[in-house]
């Protein structure tokens, strides 16, 4: 395991927690990688509203890429927690970096992922300056 824990990746920006579904797991017992993208998704999603962004209209954040890296698997019944973290500030983009652990073992990271969100105006395809409101509060 990685000493992330100790030194977090950014600051602290927003907390989810998902439950995991029976359907989640795949034949060997455990959450299925790929499930991991939906949960950064959902956090992602959940922090940007709590940012005040409401996702829609001409100009909105896109996801440029996206990555994860497992640590431990994760079985049902559990709740994930997701911590957001926000790194590496641009003039229209920013990282989000996240842990994921489960709510009964909050010590043990069992995946680290990142996304880098790029705001865009969807009529030109050209990216635009991160809106101030939303600077100000990952600043």
């Amino acid at each position: 395991m990685s000493d992330i824990s100790t030194t977090p990746p950014g600051k602290f920006q927003y907390r989810c927690e998902i439950p995991v579904r029976w359907g989640d797991q795949d034949a060997y017992g455990h959450v299925n990688n790929a499930l991991y993208m939906r949960y950064l998704e959902e956090a992602r999603v959940q922090l940007l509203a709590d940012l005040g962004d409401t996702l829609s209209g001409s100009i909105a954040p896109v996801v440029i890429n996206v990555g994860c890296t497992f640590l431990k698997p994760i079985v049902y019944p559990a709740t994930i927690v997701v911590d957001c973290y926000i790194g590496e500030v641009g003039r229209s983009s920013f990282m989000v970096h996240y842990l994921l652990h489960t709510k009964d073992d909050p010590d043990t990271i069992c995946s680290e992922g990142y996304s880098k969100v790029v705001w865009m105006d969807h009529s030109t395809g050209r990216s635009v300056p991160l809106p101030e409101p939303i600077r100000d509060k990952i600043n």
